[in-house]
Formats: C-alpha cells, sequence, structure tokens
C-alpha cells in the first residue's frame, strides 16, 4: 500500500520569507561530518559565511549545532561510542571545547565572535529559565556574537542515554520558541521529508499528511528520525511559524531559504496569528501529568473559551503538584489543550466529577473554582 501526501496547493514562499528577521538553524551530527566522520570544519566555515551574509542584511542566526560527542571520541582517538554514562560525560566535555574550536576558527575571519550555551531539557520546562534563555540569546544578539547551542550532555545524562531531543532537532524547535525566532532551518542529510518513493515533498500544510510517511523505526532523516522533525514543526508552525527541512550540504542552502528558493520540504505555518507569552511556553513544557475530559467539558473549552472544571473531568493520570503543567486530553488520548494546574493530582482525583457547589461543602480548602484557569491554558490547534 503507498502512502502518499496529498497535493499541496501552490506557495508563494517569498511571502513567507518576506518578513523573517531572525531565524534558528540546526545541523545535525551527520551534516556536520565528513566522510571519515570527522568534524568538517571546512563545512562549518561554508555555513559561518551564510550566516555572516544573513546578517549583513539584518537576519539574526541562532545556531543549534550537534556533533559534541562524536567530536570528542575523535579528539581522544576512540573509535566505539562508550556505554557508561561517566565516560559519555568525558568524551562530550572533551568534545564541545572542540565544536566550539571549529565553530570559533570558522567566524573569526569573517569578524564576528561566537557565543556558546549549553541546555538541559529543564531549562526549557522551567519558566523562569526559559525567559532567561530569551533575555541572554537577545544579549548575546546585541553584543554583535553569534549564539552556538547545544545539549548539555556533560550533565544531561537522561538525554546522553535516551536522546530525547532528538539529535537536536526538539531543542532547536524549543530555542525557537524561546526567542521568537521567525524560523527554524533543520539541515540534514537528505533533501527534505522524503514520501515512499524517496521523492522530495516540497511542502506540507498538514502535519498529519506527513505522519503517514512515518514507519517503524528510523527514516532517513538521521538520527532523530522524522518523528523528531515532525515533532519540531509541530511546535513550531503550532505558534505560527515557519520551519524548513533541508539537505545541509546544498549550495549556499540558508541563503537560498531565506530567499524563498524552491529548496528542502517547508512546513506552512498553521496559523497566522503567534503564540505570545505563557502560551508559547505551555507549548514547550513537558507536562507533568494529564486529565481526561467529558465531552461537554471539551466543548467548552474548545467552543466557549472556558477554564476548566472539575465537573469535567473524568480521569487524572500521573502525578503533578500545585502550579505544575499538564495536558488536558480527550477519551481517546488526543490533546485539547496545556496548562498549569491550580491542584495536585491528589487533589484533583478528589474534586473531579464534582461542582463547585459541592466542592466547597465537601472540599472547603479548595482554592480555586478552576483546575485550570483559561488565562493559564494553550488550546491546541484542532
Amino acid at each position: 500500500m503507498t502512502t502518499e501526501i496529498p497535493l499541496q496547493p501552490p506557495l508563494d514562499r517569498t511571502a513567507l520569507v518576506r518578513d523573517i528577521r531572525s531565524v534558528v538553524v540546526k545541523l545535525g551530527t551527520q551534516v556536520l561530518s565528513d566522510a571519515s566522520h570527522q568534524l568538517d570544519d571546512a563545512y562549518v566555515a561554508q555555513i559561518a559565511r551564510q550566516v555572516a551574509a544573513l546578517r549583513a542584511t539584518g537576519v539574526r542566526v541562532t545556531i543549534v549545532s550537534s556533533g559534541a560527542l562524536g567530536s570528542g571520541m575523535a579528539e581522544l582517538g576512540i573509535t566505539r561510542r562508550p556505554v557508561d554514562v561517566p565516560s559519555l560525560q568525558a568524551v562530550a566535555a572533551v568534545g564541545q571545547r572542540r565544536l566550539m574550536d571549529s565553530w570559533a576558527q570558522a567566524f573569526s575571519p569573517l569578524g564576528l565572535k561566537v557565543a556558546q550555551v549549553l541546555l538541559t531539557r529543564d531549562d526549557i520546562d522551567h519558566r523562569q529559565r526559559f525567559l532567561n534563555l530569551r533575555n541572554a540569546l537577545n544579549a548575546i544578539h546585541d553584543l554583535g556574537a553569534v549564539p552556538v547551542l547545544n545539549e548539555n550532555d556533560t550533565l544531561s545524562t537522561d538525554e546522553l542515554v535516551r536522546i530525547s531531543f532528538g539529535d537536536n532537532d526538539i531543542l532547536a524547535a524549543l530555542v525557537c520558541q524561546s526567542i521568537r525566532a521567525d524560523a527554524l532551518v533543520l539541515l540534514s542529510v537528505v533533501p527534505g521529508v522524503l514520501d515512499e518513493n524517496k521523492e522530495r515533498v516540497p511542502v506540507i500544510h498538514d502535519i498529519a499528511d506527513a505522519q503517514r510517511l512515518l514507519q517503524p523505526g528510523k527514516s532517513p532523516l538521521g538520527r532523530g528520525g522524522m518523528n523528531s522533525k515532525l515533532e519540531a514543526a509541530r511546535i513550531v508552525t503550532g505558534s505560527g511559524e515557519l520551519l524548513v527541512v533541508a539537505h545541509g550540504r546544498t549550495d549556499d542552502v540558508l541563503l537560498r531559504i531565506i530567499r524563498g528558493e524552491d529548496v528542502g520540504t517547508w512546513f506552512v505555518p498553521g496559523r497566522k496569528s503567534r503564540s505570545v507569552g505563557i502560551g508559547r511556553w505551555l507549548r514547550t513544557a513537558r507536562p507533568r501529568g494529564w486529565v481526561v475530559l467529558d465531552d461537554g467539558a471539551i466543548r467548552a473549552i474548545l467552543t466557549q473559551g472556558k477554564s476548566l472544571l472539575p465537573a469535567g473531568i473524568v480521569r487524572v493520570e500521573g502525578s503533578f503538584g500545585v502550579g505544575d503543567v499538564i495536558d488536558i486530553r480527550r477519551g481517546d488520548g488526543t490533546s485539547v489543550a496545556r496548562g498549569l494546574s491550580n491542584y495536585s493530582s491528589d487533589d484533583v482525583q478528589r474534586i473531579m466529577g464534582k461542582r463547585t457547589s459541592d466542592i466547597r461543602v465537601s472540599a472547603p480548602d479548595a482554592g480555586y473554582d478552576e483546575v485550570v484557569h483559561r488565562d493559564n491554558m494553550s488550546v491546541e490547534k484542532q
């Protein structure tokens, strides 16, 4: 059975890129490596030249660079990836220095300095750190330097073992959210998202169409695979920004994309209005648990702009506390919204299904009528 993406309407790429002033560029390990699997300094210099050219036109570029672990292995003469976490951390620490040396040397002839920023997932999940990241990156740009970000493999033991950022695809999407960039470009070693015939799909308007291409295991899109690319696209386009997946070795790939040329696969923003404030952060933070709603509560949230009341909750999953991010779901598990809970999971278990008047009688210590107030909620695009 053949899986194909339906014919897409014509795309005005020029209009999409006309107002781009800030872009996040992520480079995967494979595209950064030469034929001997070493960090390709000459290629890094090519990307630096393109970044400098974009900066000269007023476009800020934030780089998310993979390659620390591979660089460390090469630097230390290790041919096999370590299996124990302390060794992985140590190799990554050596590799981070080597990786930043390459970026610094590439930008130096262009008169540009680089700034290293290392992140863990906790930096994104914690709202204050999320805001601090935005402020720091903006300040780096204001100083005329180029931010180069990577996952902090020396400290992020979970990520070293499980690779939860998907070779930095998701990290790049979260950074794009943090600084409110206009576009995210994921540079890989294939021409874009491929259909079953290995043909490039030029445009994707609906991520659900692309998800039909998913096959068991990994796609030809590298270690992160298509799953991480589509998750990054969901995060970015859901807030009104553009995402492009392209082959990083295409001549002048960044310049051509920003000129609006037909390069790679373009994920079109899902709506014109861009998510702001707490809604933008809620789209990036990992939920600590979730609640399942009845049909009436779902309609109230989706069509009436209401808050989540205890009466509409039929099930609670996970363990969360007051102020934690929770997912709000239908019975089939699909997400309706995400928000900050006014109650712990134990307390929601205690008051779910009850009307506000009943809660006041049975739980007089309950401080809120709503489990999640509308002001602290981000509703998923339907």
